[in-house]
């Protein structure tokens, strides 16, 4: 999920981001619905700064594990994200910027707590490079977006899963690119460990529980 403006947001390749509306009605629709983890981000951050009353609505609504980001520069913010509910912290241009703090979060709040999203648009070399440092300096995880393929609904960017999954060691998350189930399938095949994805909810009648069927029938290991 992805908020702009205080509401919920779905943009096409990184621009044109559509209001979509309530964040904390879908919160309420996906904990209905069973979603394994809820990857939330919120796009004002960096300019405004971090807000966790905004935060602690969310993750108060959350009945399942949840991943914030948005705005993250320094060891206080990562601090400010866990204490208002965050079970995970996802870290971008901070990360970029300082990639000693990857290090320092790590080190201070161990890596499971530490996402390293990685937005790729043409260069696949450095993507690959960029997630093999900040394994090194101790991400638990990386957020992998195709910026070609978000919101476009026509599949995951297959050979940039493969190429970051089978260069390092930690889960690969899939971002951008789902429009059916058997794309979350072919992420998974092609070396992603877990899929997230927005459009497919949004725009179209497809639910989790169909995705998971559709990766259980796959033979992949899916909480039904």
């Amino acid at each position: 999920m992805t908020i702009k403006n205080e509401r919920l947001v779905k943009s096409v390749r990184f621009s044109n981001h559509r209001n979509i509306g309530s964040y904390i009605a879908a919160v309420r629709v996906f904990n209905a619905r069973d979603v394994d983890e809820l990857i939330f981000l919120d796009l004002d951050a960096s300019a405004r700064g971090i807000r966790p009353d905004l935060l602690r609505e969310v993750t108060k609504e959350c009945f399942m594990p949840v991943t914030l980001g948005g705005g993250v520069r320094t060891l206080e913010d990562i601090q400010t994200l866990l204490t208002s509910g965050a079970d995970k912290v996802s870290i971008n241009t901070g990360a970029l910027e300082n990639p000693e703090l990857i290090d320092a979060g790590a080190q201070r709040y161990g890596s499971q707590c530490i996402v390293v999203s990685i937005d790729v648009g043409e260069d696949v070399a450095g993507a690959v490079t960029w997630a093999k440092e900040a394994q090194t300096r101790g991400a638990g995880e990386i957020l992998l977006t195709s910026i070609s393929h978000d919101g476009v609904m026509e599949g995951y960017n297959l050979s940039l899963i493969e190429a970051v999954s089978k260069a390092v060691r930690i889960p690969v998350i899939a971002c951008g690119g789902a429009g059916l189930p058997v794309h979350c399938v072919e992420a998974v095949v092609h070396g992603a460990s877990a899929v997230a994805a927005a459009s497919i909810f949004q725009y179209t009648q497809t639910t989790p529980q169909m995705i998971k069927k559709a990766l259980a029938d796959a033979g992949i290991p899916a909480r039904l």
